[in-house]
């Protein structure tokens, strides 16, 4: 099959996993990704099994999904923030760190929100309220609509008063 076939395939069989993700259908969603990965690898169709993954409580299959993704194009920042936040669930929080700040400084991303959201979560249960209120700020000025951000960073005000 020439590249191209293969590209769109690919992004068929993403699309269609995406629709059964959203449904909770994750079963269906994973074989899709699967599918997809198959046809034609792409860092985003790791990225979104992992996510899948974590939706099923799988969090070491999620991180190494996104491991995946970040070989495929390290300049991807969505795998390094979910590494992240996976961490976090997992109450690793020292070692999401790392990962949340390499997010940050990953050339294509489109929700840097994310991950200051996520130093945040980090810097409060640290009760380093003053880096956590930082990162919950830069959050909500990357994204002013980010209802999380401003509820993180309504809070940290109030521990501060």
């Amino acid at each position: 099959m020439a590249e191209e076939a293969r590209q769109e395939r690919a992004v068929r069989l993403f699309r269609k996993a995406y629709e059964h993700q959203m449904k909770k259908e994750l079963d269906e969603a994973v074989e899709l990704y699967k599918k997809s990965i198959d046809a034609y690898p792409t860092a985003e169709a790791h990225t979104f099994l992992g996510w899948t993954y974590s939706w099923m409580g799988r969090l070491d299959d999620a991180i190494a999904e996104c491991l995946k993704a970040i070989d495929v194009d390290p300049t991807f920042g969505n795998p390094y923030n979910d590494i992240g936040s996976y961490l976090i669930m997992k109450g690793q929080i020292d070692e999401a760190i790392p990962w949340l700040e390499r997010a940050l400084q990953a050339p294509r991303y489109e929700s840097y929100c994310y991950p200051h959201m996520n130093l945040g979560r980090v810097y409060e249960s640290k009760h380093d309220w003053l880096r956590a209120k930082e990162e919950y700020r830069k959050a909500l000025a990357q994204n002013k609509d980010y209802t999380p951000a401003a509820q993180a960073l309504a809070r940290i005000r109030g521990f501060l008063n």
